[in-house]
């Protein structure tokens, strides 16, 4: 169906940047540089730059940036990682592809890390953290680094949905060992297809990671030094993503514009629960505007009925997919969240008259 309010609209989004994307594709193509040439290098140096740190290396998508991380923090069979359940399964699949054993803590109200729940699944086969920076709200940083560095433990960060977020003024991906960013098309920064990348000052995983992500090739020398993957980022979407990294800063700033206004309509109606933590240490970028109801289900099916279009991250845990073969861990926070979270539209392209039609049928839903 068409919807009055779309959750994102790539067509807009398109045409609003079309004249610098077809250049930027345009260029590539007439130039036959499809694979490995100066579009990825440029953007993997505007991207480390961006972020804080010294390497980011380009990879086809958010899975992969996890899972040569780990690989390149020494994650191996036997492994402990503690994580979240309440994150996208690539963050578990990662773990599991590496041998490791993800072990599964629940989260606080801001739908990230409990550090609490964190230090006490600690053991001694410990060997990383994976915290999630969910919804584009950095975790609760300077608390998970002074916890790993106690227990000699390294981390890395999943910031699929926090690239711009920060903590006491450093960024998202420049505390752990890597940070691992998703450029999947409805991200902030996304591309025209699959993509993503790893930043890091470890001159050793980006090095392995440069290497894994292209059959264990060293590209210059022709010598293979792993066997590796088939994933790298593809130049197209390099260039392109370039373009839009430029387009960036303002595009967060018009999603905390978007969330203010949300805030201002939707506060105290019902028993809806707003996405606003507080905190001044933080800048949260809104990936996702994510508000919470026990009457999820009705209000979403409402809110559809009147031409709002919205997603659900994820409407069971994780550890109930059976074919994943994971424990059930008990996570009470966790699992409520997932039957109680609905996302709000919430883009670039999203106005404030959309706002005002959303939260109008919000108000009209709590009235009944």
């Amino acid at each position: 169906m068409g919807y009055q309010v779309p959750f994102v609209d790539p067509r807009r989004h398109y045409q609003t940047l079309k004249p610098e994307i077809d250049a930027a594709i345009t260029d590539c193509l007439s130039r036959g540089d499809l694979i490995y040439r100066h579009q990825l290098r440029s953007f993997e140096e505007q991207l480390a730059a961006f972020v804080g740190v010294k390497y980011a290396v380009g990879v086809n998508s958010g899975y992969h940036a996890l899972h040569f991380s780990l690989l390149g923090a020494g994650v191996g069979p036997g492994d402990e990682v503690i994580t979240v359940a309440h994150t996208f399964v690539a963050t578990i699949s990662a773990i599991i592809h590496c041998g490791a054993i993800p072990v599964l803590v629940d989260v606080r109200q801001d739908y990230n890390i409990d550090p609490d729940a964190m230090e006490r699944a600690i053991t001694p086969r410990t060997k990383l953290i994976l915290p999630v920076h969910l919804n584009g709200r950095i975790c609760d940083m300077d608390r998970i680094m002074t916890v790993a560095e106690r227990h000699g433990l390294k981390v890395i960060e999943d910031t699929a949905q926090a690239l711009g977020a920060s903590f006491e003024g450093r960024r998202a991906g420049s505390f752990g060992v890597a940070g691992c960013f998703s450029f999947y098309p409805f991200k902030i920064l996304g591309g025209f297809g699959d993509g993503g990348a790893l930043t890091t000052n470890d001159p050793h995983v980006a090095r392995m990671a440069s290497l894994l992500r292209y059959n264990g090739e060293d590209r210059e020398t022709g010598e293979y030094h792993y066997h590796g993957y088939t994933a790298l980022l593809d130049n197209v979407q390099a260039a392109v993503l370039s373009v839009k990294l430029r387009h960036f800063p303002k595009w967060v700033e018009h999603r905390r514009g978007i969330a203010a206004l949300f805030r201002e309509r939707l506060e105290g109606v019902g028993d809806l629960r707003l996405p606003h933590f507080g905190q001044a240490d933080r800048l949260d970028v809104f990936q996702n505007y994510v508000v919470r109801t026990r009457r999820r289900d009705e209000l979403r099916s409402f809110l559809t009925e009147r031409g709002v279009e919205t997603l659900v991250h994820w409407p069971k845990p994780v550890w109930e997919h059976k074919g994943l073969g994971l424990l059930d861990p008990r996570l009470r926070e966790t699992a409520a969240i997932c039957n109680e979270v609905v996302s709000l539209p919430m883009s670039a392209e999203t106005t404030e008259e959309d706002v005002a039609y959303t939260a109008g049928v919000i108000r009209e839903f709590y009235s009944d």
